[in-house]
């Protein structure tokens, strides 16, 4: 899944996802005071905005020119508090300890050895900062040709590689909250949400 792949994802449609915040994200950091955020897989921008709109400000990475072209036109009343910028944070970490916030979405993160591209997104939430990781449960996920459920990370799976330095928050599978985008069978969501300690 290089930016070939999800560059010709998004041409072939107008529009490959509602424009609305993922639901996670709003139940999970509503409560939060803004601060700087980083938007992995950002696509089209919606929780980039979202969040810019409520005061973050945000770096929203993506690997596809055509999603950030996208997300940039469609990024009204922001006043300059989204920086857009392309990337493939799975060889190319984020900057360390920038982050009140790291937010990783329905974002499809490979198992490596030595899990060097998840440490650096972990490495990139400050102290005292929050990383918010959501994934569509493994039971709801099929195999295809080129894609196994099992060699990308579920919530559960960074759980357990977070030192005593996290606080873990939440780990759990929850009723997926927007309904599954048409011919896909995402019924539920991973979520975790845990704190880097100060």
């Amino acid at each position: 899944m290089d930016a070939q792949h999800w560059d010709e994802m998004y041409r072939s449609r107008d529009r490959v996802f509602s424009g609305n915040p993922n639901p996670v994200l709003v139940t999970e950091i509503t409560d939060l005071p803004p601060g700087r955020a980083l938007d992995v897989g950002c696509g089209e921008g919606a929780d980039a905005l979202w969040l810019a709109r409520r005061g973050w400000q945000v770096t929203a990475v993506d690997i596809s020119d055509i999603a950030l072209h996208r997300a940039a036109t469609a990024a009204t009343g922001v006043n300059g508090r989204v920086a857009w910028a392309r990337a493939d944070l799975t060889t190319t970490p984020p900057t360390a300890a920038a982050f009140d916030l790291v937010s990783v979405q329905y974002f499809p993160l490979r198992r490596r050895p030595g899990h060097t591209a998840l440490h650096g997104l972990l490495n990139a939430v400050a102290p005292g900062g929050t990383l918010l990781f959501a994934t569509h449960a493994r039971a709801d996920l099929t195999q295809r040709e080129d894609f196994d459920p099992a060699d990308h990370y579920q919530p559960d799976d960074i759980a357990q590689l977070l030192d005593p330095t996290w606080n873990v928050l939440i780990n759990e599978t929850r009723p997926r909250a927007a309904p599954a985008h048409a011919g896909t069978h995402h019924r539920h969501d991973t979520v975790l949400r845990a704190v880097r300690l100060p």
